[in-house]
């Protein structure tokens, strides 16, 4: 894997964690670890904490104001949390708050950016020239079309096949891009604006960004992308953050893992059929409710 930060990227975090200061603000001993540390994502992305906000005990701070009488129960800021997240009361994650850097191919960012509830500033191919880096599958994350489902992979490509597949994946990567230079105003020529150069690149370039999030949509997030469903390459970035949000946040992202991640929600005429069955019925799919796909997800998971 090649080294994800520039040269004066690596210097300037660098210089940023060997000057610590003294701060009167709340932190987190484990956000702290991740700050301005580049986590190597791909082949050549990264994500890195470049500021955070609050930890698991500004959630409790947010939720005792909001509820007061409401929360006196509740044993221990863990209860609580746990409380808030298995009832869905969610204002008080959003007192939390990250900034990332990210750098990640642009087919990646077009779906990440579907989740419109975060502050975004990318870099601009209109001022600057993108660097000469594409993703490139690793062979075991080459797979052919799902034959059952339209948005996924199916069997690995193997042999000659996937060969084949990695050599016209750089082979366009790098023709387009000679074909982006030569068309940039150099050696004397007018050349193509910026702007409109840009156009003919692939969406395996990688670009980069600072977006900034709130815990509780960052969790809505990581619910989507972390799911084995989703695509590997935005997987990856959601696993990497899932390590970062759980040393700066332990107590809700184990209570976010047992309720949201790890959980199972039930449609009502799920939860009749579960009925039915501890008390001894048999119940058959044309006798639950279900339409035959709700019947084979549930049978999944039920038995």
């Amino acid at each position: 894997m090649n080294t994800p930060v520039t040269p004066e990227q690596q210097a300037e975090i660098d210089n940023l964690r060997q000057s610590p200061r003294q701060t009167l603000r709340v932190i987190s001993e484990g956000m702290e670890q991740h700050l301005y540390t580049a986590h190597p994502v791909l082949d050549h992305g990264f994500v890195r904490v470049v500021d955070y906000m609050g930890d698991d005990a500004a959630i409790c701070q947010a939720a005792r104001v909001s509820y007061g009488r409401g929360t006196k129960s509740v044993q221990n800021d863990e209860g609580l949390i746990r409380y808030l997240m298995r009832h869905w009361h969610s204002t008080p994650f959003e007192m939390c708050e990250v900034k990332l850097h990210v750098k990640l191919p642009v087919f990646v960012a077009r779906q990440w950016i579907r989740h419109r509830t975060a502050n975004v500033n990318e870099y601009s191919a209109r001022y600057s020239i993108l660097d000469r880096e594409f993703y490139i599958p690793a062979p075991e994350h080459l797979a052919a079309q799902s034959a059952s489902n339209n948005q996924g992979r199916g069997e690995v490509l193997q042999g000659q096949e996937a060969a084949r597949v990695l050599d016209l994946l750089r082979e366009d990567a790098m023709r387009s891009y000679d074909h982006y230079e030569a068309m940039l105003s150099q050696d004397g020529q007018q050349g193509l604006a910026r702007e409109l150069a840009r156009m003919n690149l692939p969406a395996n370039i990688y670009t980069q960004w600072y977006w900034k999030v709130d815990l509780h949509n960052l969790l809505h997030f990581l619910r989507l992308r972390a799911d084995a469903h989703a695509q590997y390459e935005i997987r990856a970035y959601a696993d990497a953050l899932c390590g970062i949000v759980a040393d700066w946040v332990p107590a809700a992202f184990a209570a976010f893992r047992d309720y949201r991640m790890d959980a199972v929600s039930l449609s009502s005429q799920a939860v009749a059929v579960l009925k039915r069955r501890l008390a001894g019925e048999t119940v058959t799919q044309e006798q639950s409710g279900m339409s035959a796909r709700e019947w084979r997800e549930f049978v999944e998971i039920w038995g």
